[in-house]
């Protein structure tokens, strides 16, 4: 299993800086080695595929190796991927979690060997780490809850969290929540139904999506978790002749997301500016390799006991309106892929 994982390492992320076997510890005793265990729902994922890029291109820049796993298993695959990290003699490890809670054993292992820690994008609770990078996932709820109150300020709305697994997923909801309550409050929206889901998955997302419509089309406007289930959403309202009558908004600003947005059946999607977290992550772990201050922007708890240092980017609402300005001038996606199937397009 581990030689088929490290072939799906060099596969599907095609970076000639990559480096999926150990390192040549006689030949390069000064370079730091930095493990980064991603775990996603499936291999092929837009989103994490574009952070190991640009963190890997960064490390390697500042002259260090990474060795990347990815765990489409669940726990317990990355737990296996991360003891093999560990047994790699790494000098910091990275770690974007599948479960934030059930991988706390191996990760005080790590701690506990005086590995740092670093959790990337998604927080790992209940275990001193030594940093959290992300962006302000509760704000990214805010930026959904205006979206949508704006568009729809009377309705019923449909909210479909992320994974229960996830920390981020409860931050959104937060952040959706806090906007949403005055207009429930005065009963201005309504709530059909707050879904959560097991995953970060499409497939059970189009399923509970579609039970829901199954009972009834009367939805003015859905909150997605994040752009794969914006998708789901848009399938099921195309199949009911309802796509572009209903408000959906998601997070991630995948490309087909941003076609959407500009096309008119998504009404917003969140762009994170990946390259700006991911190279900073870079950087941090390097630091903490070093074992050098990284000044931090904020503390959070983690249920640990422990308050984690946390360095937190902004998150930007995208519409069609501010395209241009956001997801095309920082090369995140090209204006002509973004507008592949709009006829008419402003320059």
């Amino acid at each position: 299993m581990k030689s088929i994982r490290n072939v799906l390492c060099l596969l599907l992320i095609p970076l000639a800086f990559i480096s999926c076997s150990k390192r040549n510890m006689m030949s390069d005793s000064k370079k730091l080695t930095i493990g980064f265990s991603v775990a996603t729902d499936t291999f092929i994922l837009e989103r994490w595929n574009k952070d190991i890029s640009i963190f890997a291109s960064t490390a390697k820049e500042m002259g260090a190796d990474v060795l990347v796993q990815l765990s489409a298993g669940g726990t317990k695959e990355q737990i296996d991927q991360i003891n093999y990290l560990l047994k790699q003699r790494i000098d910091v490890l990275v770690v974007i979690t599948h479960d934030m809670e059930m991988i706390a054993g191996v990760i005080k292992q790590a701690h506990d060997a005086g590995i740092p820690v670093v959790a990337y994008d998604r927080m790992i609770m209940n275990v001193p780490i030594d940093a959290y990078i992300s962006f302000d996932n509760v704000e990214v709820g805010r930026l959904f809850g205006k979206a949508l109150t704006c568009a729809v300020p009377r309705g019923k709305y449909l909210i479909v969290n992320g994974s229960v697994r996830d920390n981020n997923s409860f931050l959104v909801h937060n952040g959706l929540m806090e906007v949403l309550q005055p207009f429930i409050s005065s009963g201005s929206v309504s709530i059909v139904q707050d879904i959560w889901l097991n995953e970060w998955s499409f497939d059970e997302a189009l399923e509970k999506i579609g039970k829901v419509f199954d009972k009834t089309t009367n939805i003015d406007a859905i909150s997605c978790g994040n752009d794969q289930i914006a998708s789901a959403a848009i399938q099921v309202l195309a199949e009911r002749r309802l796509a572009g009558k209903v408000a959906v908004v998601g997070q991630d600003a995948d490309l087909i997301s941003c076609q959407r947005v500009v096309e008119g059946t998504q009404l917003m999607t969140v762009y994170k500016p990946i390259a700006k977290l991911a190279s900073r992550a870079a950087q941090l772990a390097i630091t903490l390799a070093e074992r050098k201050a990284f000044p931090y922007d904020l503390l959070m708890d983690n249920k640990s006991g422990t308050m984690i240092s946390s360095y937190i980017e902004k998150p930007i609402a995208v519409y069609k309106e501010n395209m241009e300005e956001t997801v095309i001038r920082d090369g995140f996606h090209s204006r002509e892929d973004i507008y592949r199937n709009v006829h008419v397009v402003k320059k």
